[in-house]
């Protein structure tokens, strides 16, 4: 049975607000925007319905417009520490469920991590990556080397455990190629295709990310 779609919210639209709002639509993710400034907010409708205008974010304004009802939110307003630290305690109290936040030095990602969020530093190419990992949540990592290619690692699926690497069909079902395996601690980079997987292996792969995005809508169905 498939999963319900995990629903985003954003909180300011800098670059790196607007990348990862953009990269989350691509991946057909919900995405609901919030900003102060008009003309950012009529770009961004462009990609998502779901963005407003908002002058002031304290809780009643935030309740209204329902970012609560998002399952992750990300603060984009690091610039300014003490608007992003206060805006993290609002949405925590108003129990959206996960708080990534934005920070410009440790200091401000120390206060942040403490009062409960995840903290992430400001880059575009940071955002990018975050948006796949966001995406793809049966992955443990998520390395970009192209816009198209990308490196991934995950748990080895129930599904293909007692399976050897041939008869998974992970190059014939989602175009991936396995690169290592990890396997009671150690790499295997040599790759044998009658390796029969077990559980606790975890598994690097590489491919188009059309592919490693089908993989994951099929883990998240499976």
């Amino acid at each position: 049975m498939r999963q319900k779609k995990t629903s985003y919210g954003i909180i300011g639209l800098g670059r790196f607000g607007q990348s990862l709002a953009q990269k989350l639509v691509d991946l057909g993710a919900d995405v609901m925007c919030l900003d102060r400034d008009e003309e950012k907010i009529s770009e961004i409708r462009e990609i998502t319905e779901n963005a407003f205008v908002v002058r002031s974010l304290d809780k009643k304004t935030l309740q209204e417009i329902g970012i609560q009802s998002c399952d992750v939110v990300v603060v984009c307003m690091g610039e300014n520490s003490d608007t992003s630290v206060l805006t993290v305690m609002k949405l925590l109290s108003i129990g959206v469920p996960h708080v990534i936040a934005k920070a410009t030095s440790p200091d401000h990602g120390e206060v942040l991590q403490k009062l409960g969020a995840e903290v992430v530093y400001p880059e575009q190419d940071m955002a990018i990556r975050l948006a796949n990992r966001l995406m793809t949540t049966q992955n443990l990592d998520f390395i970009e080397l192209s816009s198209k290619i990308g490196i991934t690692k995950i748990n080895v699926p129930k599904e293909f455990v007692g399976k050897s690497v041939v008869n998974s069909n992970i190059r014939l079902q989602f175009g991936l190629n396995i690169i290592a395996i990890e396997h009671k601690n150690e790499v295997i980079d040599t790759i044998n295709p009658e390796y029969i997987f077990e559980q606790g292996d975890i598994l690097f792969l590489a491919g188009n990310k059309n592919g490693l995005v089908k993989l994951s809508n099929w883990l998240e169905e499976n």
